[in-house]
């Protein structure tokens, strides 16, 4: 078991009514959601629903996460189920370099080659001597050779084609374990299909 108030730090998975991941949380956080009856804990086992009382008595699983009160020991939640939120947040996925990534596969979009970051580059499909922004619509990654073979120019002026036109990804539950280590916790009640998952159009 590991305990201490590291562990209070810990993400925790939070589903809306319906099961639907919305958002991740700290232990912390859940813990006090459970308290105030506002959520339901997730037994990591069986995926029975817990009030706090009810989780409290229950006895700790082997390697669990715990946190010690003056009369408890009580275990971290990995999965909570709040008891009226049914709704989906809207979110939207920041334009950043590693969304950017994640979207165009770490393929140059012009020549389509499979490639590490550091050979690839972003470039601007309306150059900024252009006019052009940095925009989810406006950038794509480029090999250091398509990137300079481009340079100033718009693709068509090039002579260049990109792959796909590139627009702003759409934002779905499963972005939110982009990067998560994998927790079987969290596999039992979402399904093997949100993880190794890449941004969608």
């Amino acid at each position: 078991m590991t305990s201490g108030v590291h562990v209070l730090e810990q993400p925790t998975l939070v589903l809306n009514r319906h099961w639907v991941p919305v958002h991740l949380t700290t232990a912390r956080h859940a813990l006090t959601l459970l308290y105030q009856q506002m959520a339901r804990a997730v037994h990591p086992q069986d995926g029975s629903l817990h009030r706090f009382q009810t989780w409290a008595d229950l006895r700790p699983l082997e390697g669990q996460a715990v946190v010690h009160t003056v009369s408890l020991v009580l275990a971290v939640p990995d999965v909570v189920v709040l008891e009226r939120y049914g709704k989906v947040p809207r979110r939207t996925v920041p334009f950043n370099r590693r969304n950017l990534y994640l979207r165009d596969q770490h393929r140059c979009q012009y020549c389509r080659r499979k490639l590490d970051a550091p050979e690839l580059t972003i470039d601007h499909v309306l150059p900024r001597v252009q006019g052009g922004v940095s925009s989810w619509e406006n950038c794509v990654l480029a090999c250091v050779d398509c990137n300079r073979r481009k340079a100033h120019r718009t693709p068509r002026q090039a002579g260049m084609r990109l792959a796909r036109r590139p627009v702003r990804p759409g934002w779905t539950p499963r972005h939110l374990f982009h990067g998560m280590p994998r927790r079987a916790s969290w596999e039992r009640v979402i399904g093997h299909a949100y993880w190794n998952v890449t941004l969608d159009e």
